[in-house]
């Protein structure tokens, strides 16, 4: 009896020895979660559910490390088991939605987006089933963005590739080249530093392409934005001085700040503190606008809507800074936004999980209103610049053709690459369509675009001002036709082959002339001229002398317009030139004979290029039918 109490004792012991190991291993877990350590957190909450201690706890906390660590398929897996816990909160079913968006799991992701709803959760700017049809619209939306190959990535984490006179900077955690490495416990990688390498390199870029000077530090550096002139840097980094060492925050955080940084003698030094930075909150990823009079940046400060926010600030001629503000609604989320990038024209490109988008990071453009720089609304990229994994730290070079971004996405070396990008902007026919006598703006006309097989691909109708714009593709033959009552049809004929890729517009205005209930009278008739000649011949003055008459007598408020030709003989710009001539003749003589210059709206010359029949060059014709197509014609624009 004693031997069996003994060994219950034993077991009790071994059972709470046990218990106390397994309270010590979570207590360990948690603890390297909030230090932000989750690639460590994640192996000591796995150790915790192959055990099956607290488990439905550590699946939760396991999940969120490896949604932390932007790994989907893993933070999917997991969620998967959270969903079917009986009391889970309703905040997972939004993650395991969220983490099946970046599977590309899109119905799925609907599905548990309304659940989610369904049971009382509040969705924000990223209810990604606000428009059904985006994954649609995006993949099936015209390809602008084509990548290109990038020979300086490395199997850690490359971004932020920011080019400037031939070279490019970027933030990179591949310190392979010193002997003592130290990691960042969020991804167990080293700590970011800025390296620069030639633009079109094709060697590797290793320790020794660091940027000289003080900006690496034994923390976290980059990315970085430089000024046009080259002697300015601005530049992300950890909360750390060599006088005061590494700053925590109250949650003992050391957060990141923005330093500026001149260059002298080929390094960068001349370290400053700005003054949009503080110790309890983090501002990082800086971008100038075209003039360096503004700095945008990501900061989760006071007053920040989501995780972090877009702000901006002006920067003075001394370099003071002025004016804080949040870019506003339209861009921050109560989601995270990070990475501005300002390109040449004024465009603010940043990213964001808050937006609609095809996975976790996407990136956005915004879109300005047309009487200010308020901005109206944002546009996803599309593919290939988005996937379903982080895309990031866009920028454009000042062509505004090529650039770099960065992704996490499948196929790249690292954590995160660097992809090279060249832009085929969308290319677009516009024009204004105006009446053909008075010249005004005719709004709400039909425009036809016709590929060169005359098949009809777009249609649609002008603004109040005549104007129109319809995208089309390069390399291809076109028509475009305009149409409206009370007018005759107009076209032109025009090609999108062979232009350069930086054009976006192609110029197409069309004029429409009148439909009159009698446009031409029995009494108006043509006048003739003799081969070579402008001079008006005798029976052509009986003619005109008739038309003096019939407006000065029957039809005192009568308009024309004078139309003169020439045959096809002699080259296109002679006759042009003897067109013209001819009805200038005919205008001075009716103007000679008391008709008032108001009353004739034109007197325009067309060469041959509208002959009356076939007696084109090289058809042997007759001399009397050369004859008729040597005339000018009187066209009737008003009679009352």
């Amino acid at each position: 009896m004693k031997n069996k109490n003994y060994i219950l004792v034993c077991i009790a012991l071994m059972l709470s020895f046990s218990v106390f190991s397994q309270q010590g291993k979570q207590k360990r877990a948690d603890t390297l979660f909030n230090k932000f350590s989750f690639v460590k957190a994640a192996k000591v909450y796995r150790e915790l559910i192959q055990n099956n201690y607290n488990k439905d706890y550590a699946t939760r906390q396991l999940a969120d490390c490896y949604a932390y660590l932007r790994d989907p398929r893993n933070a999917s897996r997991y969620y998967k088991s959270v969903v079917k816990q009986k009391n889970a909160p309703v905040e997972y079913y939004y993650k395991y939605a969220q983490s099946l968006r970046g599977m590309k799991k899109y119905d799925d992701s609907q599905v548990w987006l309304k659940r989610y709803k369904d049971s009382g959760g509040v969705v924000n700017a990223n209810d990604f089933s606000k428009d059904i049809n985006f994954i649609t619209s995006v993949f099936g939306a015209k390809q602008q963005y084509f990548l290109d190959r990038v020979r300086f990535n490395s199997k850690y984490s490359d971004f932020g590739a920011f080019e400037h006179d031939g070279k490019v900077y970027f933030a990179s955690a591949r310190d392979e080249g010193v002997s003592i490495k130290r990691l960042y416990g969020w991804n167990e990688q080293p700590f970011l530093d800025v390296y620069v390498t030639d633009v079109g390199s094709k060697r590797n870029v290793d320790h020794t392409g660091k940027v000289k000077g003080d900006v690496n530090s034994i923390y976290h550096d980059g990315p970085i934005t430089i000024t046009k002139d080259g002697r300015t840097m601005y530049f992300s980094s950890n909360n750390f001085t060599k006088e005061a060492g590494e700053v925590k925050d109250k949650k003992g955080l050391t957060n990141m700040k923005i330093y500026r940084a001149t260059l002298v003698d080929g390094e960068w030094t001349n370290i400053e503190d700005l003054s949009i930075n503080g110790d309890n909150f983090s501002t990082q990823h800086p971008a100038l606008n075209i003039d360096d009079t503004k700095l945008y940046f990501t900061s989760d400060r006071p007053g920040t809507k989501g995780g972090s926010d877009i702000w901006v600030i002006d920067i003075r001629p001394d370099g003071t800074l002025m004016e804080l503000k949040n870019v506003g609604d339209t861009v921050n989320t109560e989601s995270a936004e990070g990475f501005p990038f300002i390109n040449n024209e004024g465009v603010l490109f940043f990213s964001s999980d808050g937006h609609t988008g095809l996975g976790l990071l996407d990136i956005f453009a915004t879109i300005k209103g047309e009487d200010d720089d308020s901005i109206v609304d944002v546009i996803n990229l599309g593919v290939p610049v988005n996937s379903n994994k982080d895309d990031f730290s866009f920028t454009m070079n000042p062509n505004g053709i090529t650039g770099y971004f960065a992704s996490n996405r499948k196929g790249g070396r690292g954590s995160d690459d660097i992809y090279a990008y060249h832009r085929k902007p969308v290319l677009h026919v516009e024009g204004v369509v105006t009446d053909a006598i008075n010249t005004n703006p005719i709004a709400n006309s039909v425009i036809t675009l016709y590929d060169d097989n005359d098949n009809k691909i777009a249609n649609m109708v002008t603004d109040e001002n005549g104007y129109y714009q319809i995208n089309i593709d390069r390399n291809k033959d076109y028509k475009i036709v305009a149409s409206q009552d009370k007018y005759i049809d107009d076209y032109r004929t025009f090609t999108s082959k062979n232009i350069q890729t930086e054009l976006i517009t192609i110029n197409a205005n069309l004029l429409l002339n009148p439909v009159q209930d009698v446009i031409k009278l029995a009494e108006l008739n043509n006048i003739y001229f003799d081969f070579n000649k402008y001079n008006i011949r005798e029976d052509a003055a009986l003619e005109l002398d008739k038309i003096v008459s019939l407006m000065q007598n029957d039809y005192p408020e009568m308009v024309i317009r004078i139309e003169s030709h020439t045959d096809s003989r002699g080259n296109l710009t002679y006759n042009d030139k003897l067109s013209i001539d001819r009805a200038n003749s005919t205008y001075e003589y009716l103007i000679s004979k008391g008709i008032t210059p108001e009353r004739i709206t034109e007197h325009q010359g067309f060469g041959e290029r509208r002959l009356t029949n076939g007696c084109e060059d090289g058809e042997n014709c007759e001399e009397e039918d050369h004859q008729l197509n040597r005339r000018t014609q009187f066209i009737v624009v008003k009679m009352e």
